[in-house]
C-alpha cells in the first residue's frame, strides 16, 4: 500500500481485539470520513482472522465521528468455522459507539463463476480525464486551499457534468479510481483501500435527479449503512472502474448501489449504500 495510505488505514493494536487508529484524513468540517472508519475496521477484523480473505462486510454509521480523535475499534470474535469466519466490529469515540460493522471471512475455494458485463460503449481511458480536485478548482466550487489529494485516491469522473453540476440527470454515473503510490502483495490491504474509497462517489449518484448536487452549502449528506462484497483478486494501484445507480430516494434518505471493474472488464466488488440527503432550511 502507498506509504500515506498504509499509514491511514493502519491500526495500533492496544490488546487483544482492541485496536487504534494511528491517523486520520484532515477534514475541515471536523467529521470523520466514512470510508476511513470502513477501511480502519476491516484492517482490525483481518488483524484477527489467519489465511483467510474477507468476502463482504455491512455496516451501520451510527453517530458522526469527529477528525480529530483517534478511533478505538473493538472486534468481536463471534465464529470462527470450518470455511468461514466472522467478526463484528464496534468503533467508539469518546466511550460512545460511533460506527459497528459485521465483516465475513473465507477460505480460498473453486466453485462456479459468471459474472455481469461491464457497461457496454465507448468509456473514456483514465488517462484523458482529469480528477477531481482539478475539476472543483475549475468549475470554482472550493477555494484554492481545497486538497481533495489529502484522501490519497485518485479519483477521476467520467462525465465530469453529472458528478458537478447541479441539474437534473439520469441517477448513473462511472468514476475511475485508484490509490495513489503503489501497494503491497498483501490482498487484504487491497481490500481495505478499496472499502475506503468505496464511500466515494455513491451518495452524489442519489442527488442527480434533483437539481442538486454534493457541493450545495444547503445540503446534509451523511452515510447511514454500507455494504460490500468481494468477489475477485484484484490491484488497487491499477485503475479500476467504479459503476454506480441510485434506484430510489425518499424520506429525506438516497439508495446507491455499485459495480467495480478491472479495466480488462473483470467484476471485483460491489457495493450499496443509504445515505442521508437532507435539505438545510434557511
Amino acid at each position: 500500500m502507498s506509504e500515506t495510505l498504509n499509514k491511514l488505514l493502519d491500526v495500533e493494536e492496544l490488546d487483544r481485539n482492541l485496536f487504534r487508529s494511528r491517523h486520520h484524513v484532515e477534514n475541515y468540517r471536523k467529521i470523520l470520513f466514512g470510508g476511513q472508519v470502513l477501511g480502519q475496521a476491516l484492517t482490525a477484523a483481518s488483524r484477527t482472522v489467519e489465511n483467510r480473505l474477507s468476502h463482504s462486510l455491512h455496516a451501520y454509521f451510527l453517530r458522526p465521528g469527529s477528525s480529530e480523535l483517534p478511533v478505538i475499534y473493538e472486534v468481536d470474535p463471534i465464529r470462527d468455522g470450518g470455511s468461514f469466519t466472522t467478526r463484528r466490529v464496534v468503533a467508539k469515540q469518546r466511550g460512545r459507539a460511533i460506527f459497528n460493522m459485521s465483516a465475513s471471512f473465507q477460505i480460498k475455494e473453486a466453485g462456479f463463476d459468471h459474472q455481469t458485463e461491464m457497461p457496454c460503449g465507448e468509456i473514456p481511458a483514465p488517462e484523458s480525464l482529469k480528477n477531481t480536485q482539478q475539476l472543483a478548482l475549475e468549475a470554482g466550487l472550493v477555494s484554492p486551499q481545497y486538497d481533495q489529494r489529502r484522501y490519497m485516491i485518485d479519483f477521476r469522473p467520467v462525465d465530469p457534468h453529472n458528478y458537478f453540476a447541479a441539474e437534473i440527470h439520469e441517477p448513473k454515473c462511472m468514476f475511475w479510481l485508484r490509490a495513489e503510490g503503489g501497494m503491497s502483495d498483501d490482498p487484504m490491504e487491497h481490500r481495505a483501500a478499496l472499502c475506503y474509497a468505496s464511500d466515494m462517489g455513491l451518495l452524489g449518484t442519489a442527488l442527480q435527479p434533483h437539481h442538486t448536487s454534493l457541493f450545495d452549502p444547503h445540503l446534509m449528506p451523511a452515510s447511514i449503512d454500507h455494504a460490500m462484497w468481494f468477489h475477485r483478486d484484484f490491484r488497487f494501484d491499477q485503475w479500476l472502474l467504479y459503476v454506480t445507480d441510485s434506484p430510489s430516494a425518499s424520506g429525506a434518505r438516497g439508495y446507491t448501489r455499485g459495480q467495480i471493474f478491472t479495466r480488462d472488464g473483470l467484476l471485483v466488488a460491489s457495493t450499496a449504500q443509504e445515505g442521508l440527503i437532507r435539505k438545510i432550511k434557511h
